[in-house]
C-alpha cells in the first residue's frame, strides 16, 4: 500500500481520535516497505586476479620452492647424522646387501641424509585443522561418491538372484550356460599337427 494513500486515510479518521500506537507502527512499516522496493544495493567484489598480467606477476614471486626439499651445500658437507653402525643395522633388518666398499658406504649415507631431510621439511608442515588422508586418493565428496557401490551398482547383480527355501536366502538364478564359439580354429596357426593336437618339437643340444 502507498504511503499517501495511508496518510490520506489516517487524516480522514483524525476526528474519531489520535492515531494509536499500532496504526503508527504500521504506517512506518508501510514506507519502509516501499523504500525497499524502489532502492537496489549494488554490491562490489575486487578480484584478486584479474588479468593474465595480475596472474603472471602473482606466478613470478613464488612463496616456495622444491629446492627447499633437498639438502643444501653446507648440509652435505656437514657430519651426518647416520652413522656407518647405523646403516648397517638398517640394512640387515631391510634385508639388503651391505656396502661393498667404503665409498658405497659414503654413497648409501648421502642418499640416506637427503631422505631425511625431506621428512623433516615434510614435518614442518602446520596441518593443524586438517584431516590426514586414508590413501593416496582423492577424497573430495564427488571421488567418495563415484567409488560408492550402491543399488543402482549392484542392481544387474541382484535382478539374477532369487529367493528359496524356508529362511528365504538369495540364491543365484541357474541360467544356461553360454554357447561357445565354434568359429575359433585354435590349431590353424599350428605348424605341425596330429589328429586334434598341435606338436612341439623338441631339439637337444
Amino acid at each position: 500500500m502507498d504511503t499517501s494513500r495511508l496518510s490520506v486515510i489516517f487524516e480522514s479518521e483524525s476526528h474519531q481520535g489520535a492515531m494509536t500506537t499500532i496504526e503508527r507502527a504500521s504506517l512506518r512499516f508501510a514506507a519502509l516497505a516501499s523504500k525497499a522496493r524502489t532502492s537496489t544495493r549494488k554490491y562490489s567484489a575486487k578480484r584478486v586476479l584479474e588479468n593474465e598480467a595480475d596472474t603472471a606477476e602473482f606466478l613470478s614471486k613464488p612463496s616456495w620452492s622444491v629446492q627447499s626439499l633437498l639438502p643444501s651445500s653446507s648440509d652435505v658437507t656437514s657430519t651426518p647424522s647416520t652413522t656407518p653402525a647405523q646403516l648397517s643395522h638398517l640394512l640387515r633388518l631391510s634385508a639388503l646387501p651391505q656396502p661393498k666398499d667404503a665409498a658405497e658406504e659414503e654413497s648409501m649415507i648421502a642418499m640416506l641424509e637427503s631422505q631425511l631431510h625431506f621428512v623433516r621439511e615434510i614435518q614442518k608442515v602446520d596441518t593443524t585443522g586438517v584431516e590426514p588422508l586414508q590413501a593416496i586418493r582423492e577424497e573430495t565428496a564427488e571421488a567418495i561418491a563415484e567409488r560408492t557401490i550402491g543399488l543402482e551398482t549392484l542392481e544387474n547383480a541382484l535382478s539374477q538372484e532369487e529367493f528359496k527355501g524356508k529362511m528365504k536366502r538369495p540364491r543365484r538364478r541357474e541360467t544356461e550356460p553360454e554357447k561357445m564359439d565354434n568359429t575359433w580354429k585354435p590349431l590353424a596357426t599350428a605348424n605341425r599337427t596330429a589328429g586334434e593336437y598341435f606338436v612341439v618339437e623338441n631339439k637337444k643340444d
